[in-house]
C-alpha cells in the first residue's frame, strides 16, 4: 500500500473522506501516477455518479451535507472535470446563437446613447448563461439581406447546440427546416408558430391602455399613429390594438399614421409630415410603436413650437432608460425587456436538454408607465396593460 502523509483531520467528515481514499488504495497527490475520474469521487464520497455530476454542475438538487462530502473528496482526489470531454460526449459545444435585425434607419445620438431592445434582450440572455459558461454567438442582419437571412441562418446552426431568433426575420417553413437541424426560440414573434417555442411582451394589452387613458383620461380624440415596420410582428400588433382600441372609443378618431422604422428619425419624419397640414388639423396626441419614434416626434414638435402635452401628448412603447430623462418625461407602455432575453434563454435551454418537448407560447406582461408627456403631473404612475 502506498505510503501517504496527511494533515491532521479537520472533523469527522474529512476522517471519513480520507478513510475513504485509503481503503481504496487510490494515489492521490501531485505525483499521482494516474488523473482521478468521476467515479473516483462518487466512490470515496459514497455517492452516485449522477450526484457527483450534479454537485460539478452547481444544481441545486442535492443536500448541503451530500454537497459538502463531494466537494471534499473532489479536493482530496485533486478531480479536475474535464469541460472539454463532457461537451464532446454529450455533442454539445456550449454555445446559443442570437440572431436580430441592426438598426433600421440612421442612427441619431437617441441610439446612440440609449440600450435598445436587443441590447436589453441580450442582457437578460447573458445573465441566464453566466452561470452555466455557456456563450452566444451574435449575428446582426441588415434590412436589405433579409432575403439571405435563412442561408446565413443555416451556417450559424451548425456552430452552436440552439438559437434565439428576434422579430420574425424568417417565415414558418423555413424556421422549421431550421429547427429540424438545432432547437429554436423566437423572440417578439406571432406566437402561432408551429415548430418553435415563441417568448414575446403583450402588445395588445400595452397599447390598448396607452390609447384608454389618453382618451378616457385626457379627453384625446384625434389620435395620429407612428407604426414600426410593417416586416415586424411587435408593429403589426400595436398598430392593430391602436385602431381597435379607438374604434371601441366613440367620439375619437385616427388623425393618421406614418410607417416609420422603430428609429428616432421615424419620428422626426412622421412629425414633418403632420405639420406639412393646417395647424388647426393637428392631432392631440400621438402614439408610437417605440421610444425612440416617440423621442424623435417629441423633439420635432418642440423644435416647431408646438408645446407637449399641452398641444399634443406623446406616448411610447418599451420604458427604455432615456424615456425618463427627457423633458418632459415620456409616458410609455413598458415590456420586460431583459425577461424576455431570460426566458427565451431559459426555455431554449430546456429544449436543447429535451428537443421532445411540445412548442409553446408566452406572452409577457406589459404595463402603462405614466409621466408627464401624456398630460399628467409628475409622479409615480403605473397602470397594468388592458386585456
Amino acid at each position: 500500500m502506498q505510503t501517504i502523509s496527511v494533515e491532521p483531520a479537520r472533523d469527522l467528515l474529512t476522517v471519513g473522506i480520507w478513510g475513504a481514499l485509503m481503503k481504496s488504495n487510490q494515489p492521490i497527490g501531485v505525483g499521482s501516477s494516474a488523473a482521478s475520474t468521476l467515479y473516483d469521487v462518487a466512490r470515496v464520497a459514497g455517492v452516485s455518479t449522477a450526484t457527483v455530476s450534479r454537485v460539478v454542475h452547481g444544481q441545486d438538487r442535492v443536500r448541503p451535507s451530500t454537497r459538502r462530502r463531494v466537494l471534499e473528496a473532489i479536493e482530496a482526489l485533486s478531480y479536475v472535470p474535464d469541460g472539454a470531454a463532457q461537451s464532446l460526449a454529450q455533442r454539445r459545444k456550449e454555445v446559443i446563437g442570437l440572431v436580430a435585425v441592426e438598426s433600421r434607419g440612421p442612427e441619431t445620438d437617441i441610439e446612440r446613447e440609449g440600450f435598445l431592445f436587443i441590447e436589453e434582450v441580450l442582457r437578460g440572455i447573458e445573465r441566464s448563461l453566466g452561470e452555466l459558461g455557456w456563450s452566444v454567438l451574435i449575428s446582426f442582419l441588415r434590412t436589405v439581406d433579409l432575403a439571405g437571412a435563412y442561408q446565413r441562418m443555416q451556417k450559424i446552426s451548425a456552430k452552436v447546440d440552439g438559437m434565439l431568433i428576434a422579430e420574425g426575420i424568417v417565415g414558418s417553413e423555413q424556421l422549421a427546416l431550421l429547427a429540424a437541424r438545432v432547437p429554436i426560440v423566437l423572440i417578439a414573434a406571432y406566437p402561432d408558430e408551429l415548430h418553435v417555442d415563441v417568448i414575446g411582451a403583450d402588445n395588445r394589452s400595452g397599447t390598448k391602455a396607452a390609447v384608454c387613458h389618453m382618451v378616457e383620461q385626457h379627453g384625446r380624440t384625434r389620435l395620429f399613429y407612428i407604426a414600426g415596420p410593417a416586416e415586424a410582428p411587435d408593429a403589426r400588433e400595436r398598430r392593430s390594438a391602436f385602431e381597435q382600441a379607438v374604434a371601441e372609443h366613440p367620439g375619437a378618431t385616427v388623425a393618421g399614421s406614418f410607417e416609420g422604422r422603430f428609429a428616432a428619425i421615424s419620428g422626426q419624419l412622421a412629425v414633418r409630415e403632420i405639420l406639412t397640414g393646417p395647424r388647426r388639423e393637428l392631432p392631440d396626441a400621438i402614439v408610437c410603436g417605440n421610444d425612440q419614434m416617440a423621442i424623435g416626434a417629441m423633439r420635432e414638435l418642440q423644435a416647431a413650437g408646438i408645446r407637449v402635452p399641452a398641444d399634443v401628448a406623446v406616448v411610447g412603447f418599451d420604458d427604455m432608460h432615456l424615456s425618463a430623462l427627457l423633458a418632459p418625461p415620456l409616458t410609455t407602455v413598458r415590456q420586460p425587456m431583459r425577461l424576455l432575453g431570460e426566458r427565451a434563454c431559459s426555455r431554449l435551454l430546456q429544449r436543447i436538454a429535451d428537443p421532445t418537448l411540445p412548442a409553446q407560447a408566452e406572452r409577457l406582461p406589459t404595463e402603462l408607465i405614466i409621466r408627464e408627456s401624456c398630460g399628467c403631473g409628475p409622479g409615480p404612475h403605473v397602470s397594468p396593460g388592458q386585456n
